[in-house]
């Protein structure tokens, strides 16, 4: 099996090595990335590494404020280093008109990046899965107002005491590709295997329903490229 990275995930040197960054995950052996900012460097030196170390850009977690400010100029990124999936990475959706505002930009983005063959997914954080201070389930509105496709990041809906299995399973249609972390319930995370979240059960499921897997692990414990060099060395004893 192929898995991606978040490369959140090496946070403490992507903002000033990216390239180098790179070519640790391909040496690694993880195949796909998935970006969490570019640190000013252009379209064409990017998907120049990319094609250097033999890797897929699989998605980006792009914020609103990107898509609100440069449209056009975000796209264009985009389809220069070859990425059909833009994920936003959060938003706010505290109020009943803030999920009204977000419901009214996907309203607007979804079927404009579809254009540009770009797929707008939501990747969801714990509190999505609970109130808002209006009462409205987040998750639940986003599902039924809307039709982006949801990156479900498996850890966090564990934190809110929600089962992943059964969440992912549920929005199976709305679902290509998944977050696979680990942790202990609260928000620290860890090297998948070592916390206490379902991520063999997640792993069989997402693999029987298709979904592509991509790995967040969020300590830097005691670096970045050690943290995910042990999931990956986790992924192994899973199996192919």
């Amino acid at each position: 099996m192929e898995y991606g990275l978040q490369m959140f995930s090496l946070r403490d040197i992507t903002d000033k090595d990216l390239e180098g960054a790179l070519k640790k995950v391909s040496e690694i052996g993880y195949k796909g990335v998935e970006f969490a900012g570019f640190f000013g460097h252009p379209a064409k030196e990017v998907k120049e590494w990319l094609d250097r170390y033999g890797l897929k850009v699989t998605g980006t977690h792009t914020p609103v404020q990107a898509l609100e400010q440069d449209f056009d100029g975000t796209v264009a990124y985009h389809k220069e280093i070859g990425c059909d999936t833009l994920i936003i990475p959060g938003a706010d959706l505290s109020t009943a008109a803030a999920v009204d505002k977000f419901v009214a930009q996907c309203a607007e983005w979804g079927p404009k990046l579809a254009q540009a063959g770009i797929s707008l997914q939501y990747h969801n954080h714990h509190a999505e899965y609970l109130p808002n201070k209006d009462g409205q389930i987040p998750l639940e509105e986003l599902t039924k107002r809307t039709g982006i496709q949801f990156e479900i990041d498996t850890y966090w809906t564990f934190v809110a005491r929600r089962d992943p299995v059964e969440v992912i399973t549920r929005l199976k249609d709305r679902i290509t590709c998944i977050h696979l972390k680990d942790g202990s319930g609260g928000h620290a995370g860890y090297s998948l295997g070592q916390g206490s979240a379902p991520v063999k059960a997640v792993w069989e499921r997402a693999k029987k329903l298709g979904f592509y897997m991509v790995v967040e692990s969020e300590g830097c414990d005691p670096d970045g490229v050690s943290e995910v060099t042990r999931c990956f060395e986790f992924l192994k004893t899973l199996g192919e």
